[in-house]
């Protein structure tokens, strides 16, 4: 069997490519790909070229194996439909999978996770952003009756934007971006531009500023948000490019803490209550529940994937979620 996936060739270049599929063992998968959403965190920073080329792509994942170094296959994000199963999940089911862009591929069983009936495969693909969002709802701990500002509002911030709404917390954003603001602004989230967030928040700062940006710069002035023994809970990734920030007088006499949030662990303080499975089961759900419609803008044939990275990459207005469509 052949099929044909995406390869990041060199900085700002990607090729779709032939590739052999080998005859599924026991227990394995067949998956023909309906959608499969592009990231803009890790893999935008791959197009760009701005991660360790020696960095390992992801060694919890079996299907995101080697690293960074071109060319290199990656995506993490496929809807589709199983097409041959040795039982169950069975040939028709709705799937998502964490595996790179490719029409077709052979998967074990246990590495999907069957979706309800009816999801919409396009929305779907939002399901790693889904589960980024709920993760950094519970770092951010108790939120009932507070007021927390959030930096960046592309599909993450947004997402845990609303997650915190629901736990109770005024969330005030920004971003540079007025279409974003917008967006934003249309779904109840109380949005503004960087320069007009420190007159929307309490005098006395903030408890929680989450970083979620992805800008190198943004944190640095964020820390000037947050009340005395305040916490920056930092989403973003920002690849090789170096972080600078204030840690002088102010940082240590305020007693501020500066924490990192990531999906691919549950953090000990929550591993009583939670684990990947339970997480993962939420997100599902949740996929029902967010209005995740208005984050799906925009869709590119996966023969025209060159241009959907670049409409990523150039922040091209109106452009939040890109996936590739393979019907």
């Amino acid at each position: 069997m052949r099929g044909r996936r995406l390869s990041f060739v060199a900085p700002h270049r990607v090729e779709i490519e032939p590739v052999d599929l080998p005859e599924p063992d026991p227990g394995a998968l067949l998956v023909r790909t309906l959608f499969s959403g592009i990231s803009t965190g890790t893999e935008l920073l791959g197009y760009r070229g701005l991660l360790d080329p020696d960095l390992p792509v992801d060694e919890r994942i079996g299907a995101l194996g080697g690293t960074f170094r071109y060319p290199f296959a990656y995506g993490y994000s496929c809807v589709g439909v199983v097409e041959r199963s040795p039982g169950t999940p069975a040939p028709g089911t709705p799937v998502f999978a964490f595996h790179p862009h490719q029409d077709r591929f052979v998967i074990g069983a246990d590495d999907v996770v069957p979706l309800p009936a009816g999801t919409d495969p396009r929305l779907a693909t939002l399901l790693p952003y889904v589960e980024t969002a709920l993760q950094l709802s519970l770092d951010a701990g108790p939120v009932a009756q507070e007021t927390v500002a959030l930096l960046g509002l592309g599909v993450v911030g947004v997402l845990t934007a609303l997650l915190l709404w629901r736990a109770g917390a005024t969330v005030v954003a920004a971003d540079p971006a007025a279409d974003r603001r917008e967006l934003a602004s249309g779904l109840g989230i109380a949005a503004c531009a960087p320069e007009e967030l420190p007159s929307r928040l309490p005098a006395r700062g903030v408890p929680l500023l989450l970083e979620l940006s992805g800008s190198p710069t943004a944190l640095a002035g964020g820390l000037d948000l947050l009340a005395h023994e305040g916490t920056a809970l930092v989403g973003s990734w920002y690849g090789n490019r170096p972080v600078e920030l204030p840690l002088g007088g102010a940082f240590h006499r305020r007693r501020l803490t500066i924490r990192s949030s990531q999906v691919s662990t549950i953090p000990a303080a929550l591993s009583g209550r939670w684990d990947v499975g339970r997480r993962r089961e939420v997100a599902v759900a949740l996929l029902g529940e967010l209005p995740l419609r208005a984050l799906a803008t925009t869709e590119f044939a996966f023969d025209d994937a060159s241009a959907a990275y670049r409409a990523l990459d150039e922040r091209e207005p109106g452009v939040v979620h890109v996936a590739l469509r393979y019907q």
